[in-house]
């Protein structure tokens, strides 16, 4: 799969989603020596999905760090650190063990800015590899970033292309707050455009991956290419999708959604993560608040995740979160009036 945002276009060179965050953390550690990679297998094994590669023969193993098996202990060094001047960035194996460390995120890195009146603060990265697809089931492909986009003090984002990846990436690394990188598992692989230089997408921004002026079609990581491929068929039945990808799901890019909404009428909120409580019921309640809601010509429909444990099953597995099909279907009917 190869993807190609707008803002890369003019990259004729590409890489792939796990090579594009390799490259973002080998720049941002050749620029600042108080950035450093830690978490469990970093080191000599290069990742559990091959992202930090070579990267402690490069900068040695006090700044590619291998942990032992506690995410608690990993998430309070990395507020310490940062506390005292350091720029950690902390992987999590897979981010469903990021519940182990709930205490130090939403506790500590989430408060002390606040708490402290701006006289300490925690740049720390958080780098969580997310989401279904490979089969690793219930307690090993949880999409649980709404969970982290709900607490005041924590910046939360899901890239969806090699573009973003790494300038994002670098984004968080700069951030005087605690930022939350969700990597969906899947997306490691796919290619895509990515210059050189070290460059930063900002964050709260959401891009408008494809216009359209019949139904708006909201969602982030891999759903936004989901809902890209869906945006193409949509065509051939007629229907313009103007496709939305967050990248930022705190903050949420408000104004661009809504300013969509007024174009098109009609909302859908696509998303992995479960459907009650989730980021989609966040949107939907933004914009039903918003002057945005006056223009709207049917109701908001969002897609989520199942209200269950992701199976092991592959065909229960794929039929509990969103699919391209879901995704044509459901705006289908939005477009059609049949929602």
């Amino acid at each position: 799969m190869s993807t190609q945002p707008p803002e890369a276009a003019a990259s004729a060179r590409e890489l792939t989603y796990a090579e594009a965050i390799r490259e973002g953390l080998e720049q941002a550690m050749e620029a600042d020596s108080r950035v450093f990679l830690f978490g469990e297998d970093v080191g000599v094994y290069g990742g559990a999905f091959g992202v930090s590669g070579d990267l402690v023969h490069r900068f040695g193993a006090e700044r590619v760090i291998d942990t032992p098996i506690s995410e608690l202990g990993m998430a309070g060094a990395a507020v310490g650190a940062a506390i005292t001047g350091m720029r950690p960035v902390l992987e999590i194996q897979f981010s469903d063990f990021i519940t182990l460390a709930m205490e130090q995120i939403v506790n500590q890195a989430a408060k002390i800015r606040f708490m402290f009146g701006g006289k300490a603060t925690v740049p720390m990265v958080v780098r969580l590899p997310g989401g279904s697809g490979t089969g690793a089931a219930a307690q090993h492909s949880q999409s649980l970033e709404a969970w982290f986009a709900h607490v005041p003090g924590l910046k939360v984002v899901q890239p969806s292309t090699p573009h973003d990846a790494k300038g994002m990436l670098l984004a968080a690394i700069d951030d005087p707050n605690p930022v939350l990188i969700f990597e969906h598992k899947l997306l490691y692989k796919t290619k895509g455009p990515v210059p050189e230089e070290a460059y930063r997408v900002p964050i709260g921004k959401a891009a408008v991956r494809r216009a359209g002026e019949d139904v708006t079609i909201v969602a982030s990581s891999i759903m936004a290419i989901k809902a890209a491929a869906a945006a193409e068929r949509l065509a051939a039945e007629g229907v313009s999708a103007e496709v939305i990808d967050l990248r930022s799901i705190r903050p949420i890019d408000l104004e661009t959604i809504a300013a969509s909404v007024r174009k098109t009428h009609r909302l859908l909120i696509v998303y992995e993560g479960v459907k009650t409580m989730g980021v989609g019921a966040e949107i939907a309640a933004m914009i039903a608040e918003s002057d945005a809601f006056d223009y709207l010509d049917a109701p908001i429909l969002r897609l989520g995740g199942a209200d269950a444990p992701l199976p092991y099953n592959p065909v229960l597995e794929k039929a509990a979160v969103p699919q391209e099909d879901d995704i044509v279907a459901a705006a289908l009917r939005l477009a059609r009036g049949e929602a």
